[in-house]
């Protein structure tokens, strides 16, 4: 079994609980040992940065020095926001002018870490093909959107996975299921971020975008992998639907709990009830519909 250090971060402790209960499942179900960060802190994540840099990377480092402390040398956080830090960490640690000051505020250095996300960890230390022959409910006949969101694979040197414009792991891991990924066109387009709290505009025509583009490719559900995408386009549609004078019913699901549906792990467990709009579509078994046609034509 894998032993992956397991930085969850805030957000999966408050509002995106489903998304920490269906990646311990779904890392559980490939035999991946999630070795939870003792005594984690917050990442800082983007207001620490903006106060005092070095502090801030301190902040993040801590999680990074306990989780070799606890003999791992991978760390996997589902949030993006949290993997930025993470990696902001690691570079002010390699940087020759802020070492020391940096090693002296986290107490050990951080060197030979290695920072990943929850999508990088699926793709390529399970792989389609193992999720693919793992499927015992398979999700063929319904269309899923693959959305990135502009963290996830970006900026480019920092991340070092997939491609930063036209990135294709989310589209491999849907399809591994036997749902259909469309090729979208705004995988990577920003959905309004933290603006939702401030600048509700913003997200409304952000978001919009994504949601209308979804909704035109005959997307059933939009998959993510962000906490903060997953609550603006999912919490918030109500509000985008009265900005955009539209009717959107888009649920907006982890890619966790995606995969974990075509595992046979039932829909409670994986916390899909705790998503706002309904994904009681992606419960219809299109799969057998599709075998009973094709034993009926032939």
């Amino acid at each position: 079994m894998k032993r992956v250090a397991y930085y969850k971060g805030c957000s999966l402790e408050g509002l995106a609980t489903e998304y920490d209960r269906s990646t311990r499942l779904v890392c559980e179900a490939f035999g991946i040992e999630l070795v939870e960060i003792h005594d984690w802190n917050c990442c800082g994540s983007s207001p620490a940065h903006s106060y005092d840099p070095l502090l801030s990377s301190a902040l993040a480092g801590r999680n990074l020095a306990i989780a070799a402390d606890q003999g791992c040398d991978v760390v996997m956080t589902p949030c993006p926001g949290c993997l930025k830090s993470l990696k902001g960490a690691q570079e002010t640690c390699e940087d020759p002018s802020k070492r020391k000051a940096f090693v002296d505020l986290v107490g050990r250095d951080v060197d030979g870490m290695k920072t990943i996300s929850l999508l990088q960890l699926l793709y390529e230390e399970v792989g389609p093909e193992a999720i693919k022959k793992a499927v015992k409910r398979p999700l063929s006949g319904h269309v899923l959107i693959p959305y990135y969101g502009c963290l996830l694979t970006r900026p480019a040197d920092r991340a070092k996975f997939d491609d930063p414009e036209n990135p294709i792991s989310l589209d491999r891991l849907i399809e591994a299921t036997g749902a259909t990924a469309p090729d979208f066109p705004f995988k990577t387009e920003c959905c309004g971020a933290t603006y939702g709290v401030t600048r509700n505009e913003f997200v409304g025509r952000l978001s919009g975008r994504i949601l209308d583009m979804a909704s035109q490719l005959g997307g059933e559900a939009i998959v993510v992998a962000c906490p903060l995408c997953q609550q603006n386009l999912d919490m918030r549609q109500d509000q985008i639907n009265k900005f955009a004078k539209r009717d959107f019913h888009l649920p907006v699901p982890y890619i966790s709990q995606v995969i974990g549906l075509s595992l046979g792990i039932s829909p409670k467990k994986l916390g899909l009830d705790k998503l706002c709009v309904s994904p009681d579509v992606l419960l219809e078994d299109r799969a057998g519909d599709e075998k009973r046609v094709q034993e009926q034509a032939g």
